[in-house]
């Protein structure tokens, strides 16, 4: 085993970035590890190791990548991190809240780059977003503005929308902090919310039922959660199904049969992760690189599921958008 491997055990990152640096340059391979709250997606990885590769890590040259993933069952988390921590891995990618918490308490030396993450300060990722001061720095996701903004592309299309439905992860533990923006937008836009949680994918049909009785809403919001983004083709034709209006966090909610979609850019929140990937190595210090938030959103309109629906979308609606799908 040899230094740098030996400080990672013993828990130094004063020693940890130069040496691996300097091994890769020899012909050394470093070793990263990359875990997913629930499965891993080609588009998310491929931008992914290709930000790595522009800044000249290559797999299978001198870079290796040990991708770990729940297959759904977040209880595994905890012992798939601690699996990586004992390879032991260089810098450890955590995708998503579960993943980053399991990272974090797998270690506290190793370094953690953690992406797509609520709010890491009110998880206990990180002391703030300016100084993060631990192991863990990245990217984060969600400003209020933000969640005001799914709420208001509901009313675009339903002017006089006065209940939205929520449908999340209460298991996710970004979930509180989630539900406390969109109900803080609500209030302000004057909307009442129906929340409806779910656990499982084969609890989507039962929350739609619930949604169509009684007072039903007008529109729906998709948490951008691990278990709602891997189940979005499902909570599309559901949403279909049920004439429910659905407005997703990310573009591939649009792409997969929701109505809209309005968010950041996965694919550059994960090349941009290779960055701080990259910093790490050359011998930057996690408490010492800011946790940044993602410049670049997207809004989808999915004109096919609007038609199936009923719904005509303004053409005001139509030219802030970046893309309309036939």
């Amino acid at each position: 085993m040899d230094a740098t491997r030996r400080g990672l055990l013993a828990g130094s990152l004063a020693v940890l970035a130069a040496p691996l640096h300097a091994e890769a340059q020899a012909g050394s391979v470093v070793r990263l590890g990359y875990l997913v709250s629930h499965s891993p997606t080609a588009e998310t990885l491929g931008a992914f190791t290709e930000g790595l590769r522009e800044l000249g890590w290559v797999e299978g040259r001198n870079l290796a990548l040990e991708v770990r993933s729940p297959d759904g069952d977040p209880r595994r988390l905890p012992g798939l991190a601690a699996e990586l921590v004992r390879l032991p891995v260089a810098v450890l990618v955590a995708s998503a809240a579960p993943a980053s918490l399991a990272a974090k308490r797998a270690t506290a030396t190793l370094p953690i780059v953690s992406i797509y993450t609520l709010d890491p300060v009110s998880i206990g990722l990180a002391a703030s977003l300016a100084r993060p001061g631990g192991n863990v720095t990245g990217i984060s996701t969600l400003s209020l503005e933000y969640a005001a903004k799914l709420l208001e592309l509901v009313r675009d299309v339903v002017p006089k929308a006065s209940r939205v439905a929520v449908l999340g992860d209460p298991g996710n533990p970004s979930h509180p902090l989630y539900w406390a923006q969109l109900e803080a937008s609500a209030r302000a836009l004057g909307l009442g919310l129906i929340r409806e949680d779910v656990g499982r994918p084969d609890q989507f049909p039962s929350a739609f039922a619930r949604m169509r009785a009684g007072a039903a809403p007008h529109g729906l919001v998709v948490m951008h959660q691990p278990l709602t983004f891997a189940h979005r083709k499902l909570i599309g034709k559901l949403a279909v199904e049920h004439r429910l209006p659905a407005v997703f966090g990310t573009r591939e909610g649009a792409d997969d049969g929701g109505l809209m979609a309005f968010g950041p850019s996965m694919p550059a929140m994960f090349r941009r992760a290779a960055a701080f990937v990259d910093r790490i190595l050359r011998g930057a210090r996690p408490a010492d690189l800011p946790i940044e938030q993602p410049t670049k959103f997207e809004l989808v309109v999915n004109l096919k599921t609007a038609r199936a629906l009923g719904l005509t979308i303004a053409p005001s609606l139509l030219l802030r958008a970046d893309q309309a799908i036939e």
